[in-house]
C-alpha cells in the first residue's frame, strides 16, 4: 500500500484547476446534448396547450397518453412501421453480404489487381451520376416503386467497404496461409474463421446501415409513390405536413378555435412520432455497443 501511494501522481493546483474547468465544460456539453432529447419525451407525455404555451420545461405537465394513441390508431402509421421494419432487416443484411463479399478479395495480399478496384472504388465517393440519370437507371431496371428500390439503393458503401477490408488486414495473414494449407477452401475460410473473428466490425456495420435504412426519408420520397410502400418517416412527415396545413386552412377561414385545436393535435403528435421512431434504434445500439468502439478503432488504425 506505501508503494501505491509513493506511486501516485501528485497534482499541481493547475492540475485542479483544469480537472475541475473540464468537467464543467463537459457537464454542460452534455446537458445542451441531453436537454433536447428529454423534452422530447417529456413534451409527448404533456398536455399540447402546456407545450404551446411554454410551460413545460423538466417534467410532463397535464401527463396523457393521448398522442401515443392517436399515433397507433393511424392505420398509416402502422403500415409504414412495417415497412421500416422490412426495409431496415433486408437492407441491412444485403449490405452487410455485399460490404464483406467486395472486402474480403480487397484485402488478400494474393488478390490481384484489388489496388486497382480500390482506386476506382474510391473514387466513386467523389463523383456520381447524379439524380436524374440514377432515377432512370432504376426505372430501367423496373424497380422504382417497388420495395426493392428501399432495399437495394446503397446496397454497398465504399467507406463501409474500406473500414470493414481494414479489419480483415488486421487478422493474421498467417492465420489464412494455415487454414489453406489444411485444405480450407475460400469460402469456408470466410465463412468459419474469417467472420467469426470480425464480430466487431459487422456490429459496427450493423448500426451504420440499420440507422441509415430506418431514417431513410430522401429515397423514398423520390421513388415511391404507392401509399402502401411507403417506409415510417416519410408517412410521419405526411401526416404531420396534412395536419398543419389543415390548421392553417382553418385559421384563414376563420374558425379559430378548431385552428387552436389542430394546431394542438399536431404538435402533440409531433413529439410522440419522433419518440415512435427512434426507440427501436435506441434499443439496438445497447446490444452493439460493446463492439463499437474496438470495430470502429481496429478498422481505422491499421491501413
Amino acid at each position: 500500500m506505501a508503494a501505491i501511494r509513493k506511486n501516485r501522481i501528485k497534482l499541481t493546483v493547475g492540475d485542479r484547476v483544469f480537472n475541475a474547468v473540464n468537467l464543467i465544460l463537459m457537464i454542460l456539453i452534455l446537458a445542451i446534448i441531453i436537454y433536447p432529447l428529454w423534452f422530447v419525451v417529456i413534451a409527448s407525455f404533456s398536455d399540447s396547450a402546456s407545450v404551446l404555451a411554454g410551460e413545460v420545461w423538466l417534467w410532463p405537465k397535464g401527463f396523457h397518453l393521448d398522442s401515443y394513441r392517436r399515433v397507433f390508431a393511424n392505420s398509416q402509421i402502422r403500415t409504414g412501421y412495417l415497412n421500416t421494419i422490412i426495409y431496415t432487416i433486408l437492407g441491412t443484411f444485403v449490405n452487410l453480404v455485399g460490404t464483406v463479399a467486395l472486402a474480403y478479395p480487397l484485402s488478400r495480399r494474393d488478390f490481384a489487381g484489388r489496388n486497382v478496384i480500390m482506386l476506382f472504388l474510391t473514387i466513386t465517393m467523389f463523383f456520381n451520376g447524379g439524380m436524374i440519370p440514377t432515377y432512370l437507371v432504376y426505372r430501367q431496371i423496373g424497380i422504382v416503386n417497388t420495395p426493392w428500390v428501399m432495399i437495394l439503393t446503397g446496397a454497398v458503401s465504399v467507406y463501409n467497404t474500406i473500414l470493414v477490408r481494414t479489419f480483415f488486414q488486421s487478422q493474421p495473414f498467417e492465420l489464412q496461409e494455415a487454414a489453406m494449407i489444411d485444405g480450407c477452401s475460400n469460402m469456408r475460410l470466410l465463412l468459419q474463421i474469417i467472420l467469426p473473428l470480425s464480430k466487431p466490425i459487422l456490429a459496427v456495420m450493423v448500426i451504420f446501415y440499420g440507422v441509415a435504412h430506418w431514417n431513410d426519408y430522401f429515397n423514398a420520397l423520390i421513388y415511391l409513390s404507392d401509399d402502401a410502400l411507403k417506409p415510417l418517416a416519410l408517412v410521419l412527415r405526411d401526416i404531420l405536413i396534412t395536419t398543419t396545413e389543415s390548421a392553417g386552412g382553418r385559421d384563414n377561414a376563420g374558425a379559430g378555435a378548431s385552428q387552436a385545436e389542430l394546431a394542438r393535435t399536431a404538435e402533440s403528435m409531433k413529439y410522440a412520432v419522433i419518440i415512435v421512431s427512434t426507440v427501436p434504434m435506441l434499443c439496438l445500439y445497447p446490444f452493439t455497443q460493446k463492439y463499437f468502439s474496438k470495430g470502429v478503432m481496429l478498422g481505422a488504425i491499421k491501413g
